[in-house]
């Protein structure tokens, strides 16, 4: 049986959900997050994803996926359908990002997201020095629409009713320890970024 790396960023995600939750994974892709959430955490979980084809791979895995877009299908959801909903590194490729994540805290009590951080140090440099952003505007070959930094995602979310309770600077292939205290140097210094969000 094929070997599959974990990703970092995953296992610190996963190391944040209760044992047995019910999960709602948006934007899934391949399915790799749900199922390292079902072999470590036994979670009940569920995956949305856009592409029919990712959803295919997760499918094939035997996880519970379907196809569908995040932007317009999660009123379908009942309220507080999951104790946890998950966006790892989604929210940017989302064309309603506001819409998304106050569905999300609507479904489930706790949020996870995960996102590239642009209010990191060197990508202001390069906005300074270029007058651009670090990335080809909306023709982003890894589909970033939306370019936010740490406090730009912990405002909106506030403004959605939800509190960060905990954060993590991920760099590289290296997830820091979460902490409920520090944005200020984490939006500085994190490529991206992993928040923990409870509804208040």
């Amino acid at each position: 049986m094929e070997q599959r790396t974990v990703r970092p960023d995953h296992e610190a995600i996963a190391g944040r959900v209760g044992q047995g939750a019910r999960v709602l994974d948006v934007g899934c892709g391949d399915g790799a997050l749900l199922d390292l959430l079902k072999s470590t955490r036994g979670v009940d979980a569920r995956g949305l994803e856009l592409s029919s084809e990712t959803a295919g791979i997760a499918l094939a895995r035997g996880l519970s996926v379907i196809q569908g877009d995040a932007d317009s299908d999660l009123e379908l959801f009942p309220d507080d359908s999951f104790d946890v909903a998950i966006l790892s590194q989604a929210v940017q490729q989302m064309r309603r990002p506001a819409r998304v994540l106050g569905e999300l805290a609507r479904i489930a009590p706790e949020v996870i997201v995960s996102f590239r951080n642009y209010g990191l140090w060197s990508r202001r440099l390069t906005l300074i020095r270029q007058g651009r952003m670090p990335a080809p505007g909306l023709a982003h070959e890894e589909g970033v629409l939306l370019p936010v930094t740490a406090l730009d995602m912990i405002e909106l979310a506030s403004r959605l009713g939800l509190a960060c309770v905990a954060m993590a600077p991920v760099r590289g292939s290296a997830v820091g320890e979460f902490r409920n205290k520090g944005l200020g140097r984490l939006n500085w210094g994190a490529d991206e970024v992993i928040l923990h969000l409870k509804r208040i």
